[in-house]
């Protein structure tokens, strides 16, 4: 073969060859933003782009395993695990892994709520003491003139104390919901107590939701997550979600075990509202059918006809917190 017809030949084999080496679609390059092109949370104006992967990232902060779902367009694009779920039989994450999703799991409790106003069971601006029958918010100088109302326990603006909960080892005593209010044993936590006027500002309390938690269930008579369940996650076909502790056998075997390990087997927490299990594709889809990946489905929490944000309800849920 002369020179010449060895380069047409291989010319013509070349752009034979094209086809196979098609472009990335839409969602493989947005999989790849994700995967190759994380960026920091801030950037000086001018300074060039340093994007970073993510399997560095989890290396860096000694993640063991992370589960991603993303919206786009107001529908769930995409969803996968990376890393392992089991750090002792190396088993992987997957988009089926249970991970405790803390407080993202509020927004889910919150809508239990709003359903139950909606079937007007519950009012959104009226004290809560009217309805407590098993426990009542201690009034105190704080209460006088404003109450505390499921619209601001649903907005962290009662004024309530205990910002979070660390939890209880497994194996070890948990409160009663009434003895984990007042802050007796075996509960590791203070009292949740009224410490500002009500309605008066913002301040993030774990404890007003586990208030919101013991007002459902007393208006009721059911327990919690049994109203998420029929109320929210068995509608939006959330089936593996649950506010279940412990979990039981089918939801335990899909769950994740680092967590557990790298927080000294913490693995029962106090109450139910804030917390859940749950798929990070179960958050995004569920968003997604309220209409938070939509930029056109209503308005937010913010400019609600110039009234005042501290005391208004919990708004539009939002999604894109990382699964913990």
């Amino acid at each position: 073969m002369t020179p010449r017809n060895f380069i047409a030949a291989a010319v013509v084999c070349a752009v034979a060859a094209l086809p196979l080496l098609r472009a990335a679609t839409p969602t493989e390059e947005h999989i790849a933003r994700v995967e190759d092109g994380l960026q920091k949370p801030n950037r000086l104006k001018g300074s060039p782009a340093e994007p970073m992967k993510l399997a560095a990232r989890m290396e860096h902060y000694k993640v063991a395993g992370v589960s991603v779902a993303v919206i786009h367009a107001g529908r769930v694009e995409w969803a996968r695990g990376y890393g392992q779920r089991d750090v002792e039989s190396g088993a992987p994450v997957t988009a089926e892994t249970l991970f405790q999703a803390a407080s993202l799991s509020k927004g889910v409790a919150a809508t239990v709520a709003m359903r139950l106003v909606e079937q007007g069971k519950l009012s959104l601006d009226e004290d809560v003491n009217a309805t407590l029958r098993s426990w009542k918010v201690p009034d105190n100088e704080f209460t006088q003139t404003e109450k505390v109302t499921l619209r601001r326990l649903l907005s962290h603006s009662a004024g309530l104390t205990v910002h979070g909960f660390p939890g209880y080892a497994q194996g070890a005593a948990v409160p009663a919901l009434v003895e984990l209010l007042d802050g007796k044993p075996p509960a590791n936590t203070a009292a949740v107590r009224v410490t500002t006027a009500p309605g008066s500002g913002f301040s993030y309390s774990g404890g007003g939701y586990e208030v919101m938690q013991l007002l459902l269930e007393d208006v009721t008579g059911r327990r919690f997550e049994d109203l998420a369940r029929e109320l929210i996650l068995d509608p939006l076909g959330m089936k593996l979600s649950a506010y279940e502790q412990p979990l039981g056998e089918e939801r335990a075997q899909c769950g994740e075990r680092v967590s557990r390990r790298r927080q000294g087997d913490r693995g029962a927490l106090a109450h139910l509202s804030g917390e859940d299990r749950s798929r990070a594709v179960d958050h995004a889809e569920r968003a997604g059918a309220l209409g938070d990946g939509d930029p056109e489905a209503g308005q937010g929490a913010e400019g609600r006809n110039g009234e005042d944000d501290a005391d208004q309800g919990p708004g539009r849920l939002r999604a894109g917190h990382r699964a913990r």
